[in-house]
């Protein structure tokens, strides 16, 4: 079982890469996990939809091998990051069939809550994903300031991701997947 996470936020120390965080630490130890931060590939491969970058190539691959992809981007502007979607853009049409995509997201008010159903979920689905678990939107004010961490999600977030989490092997199931307790959640 394989894991890609993918960070959209272009600030080393967001929320939302906070949030997918906590996603990647509560899986077994079993499970293969990578995470890319976007905002570490080359920008001008991402400007300029160069497909044979080697970096965007190794992202790509990664993408491909996982069967759980979690993303994690802030929201501006009534919508997800701009990074997230130049590469978003760079993957192939069929990149996310087959595959579990959960959505996190964080923004400064309540007023961007669906942003993730209205804007993120249906390029995802252009990529082919069938099976996106329940979106997790939080805001601001559900997080502490850490000082190794840098914020820490509130235990009603948590939850949530959590309830996600859990329906992962549901989808697989009724994908016809083989799923062996393949999101355990560490105890």
């Amino acid at each position: 079982m394989s894991v890609v996470a993918l960070s959209g936020s272009p600030s080393a120390s967001s929320r939302s890469t906070a949030l997918l965080r906590h996603v990647l630490a509560r899986l077994d130890d079993g499970v293969a996990r990578s995470e890319i931060s976007l905002r570490d590939l080359p920008p001008a491969a991402l400007v300029r939809a160069d497909f044979d970058d080697p970096a965007i190539r190794r992202a790509r691959d990664q993408v491909a091998a996982a069967r759980l992809v979690v993303i994690a981007t802030p929201i501006y502007k009534a919508s997800f990051s701009g990074l997230l979607k130049s590469f978003l853009d760079l993957l192939p049409q069929d990149a996310l069939r087959g595959k579990t995509v959960l959505a996190l997201g964080t923004g400064g008010s309540a007023a961007h809550l669906l942003a993730l159903d209205y804007a993120l979920k249906p390029v995802l689905a252009a990529l082919g994903a069938r099976h996106i678990l329940d979106a997790v939107y939080a805001v601001d004010a559900q997080f502490t300031p850490h000082a190794i961490l840098g914020h820490v999600a509130h235990d009603d977030v948590l939850r949530r991701v959590e309830r996600a989490l859990a329906e992962a092997p549901v989808a697989w199931r009724r994908a016809g997947l083989d799923s062996p307790r393949p999101v355990a959640l560490a105890a």
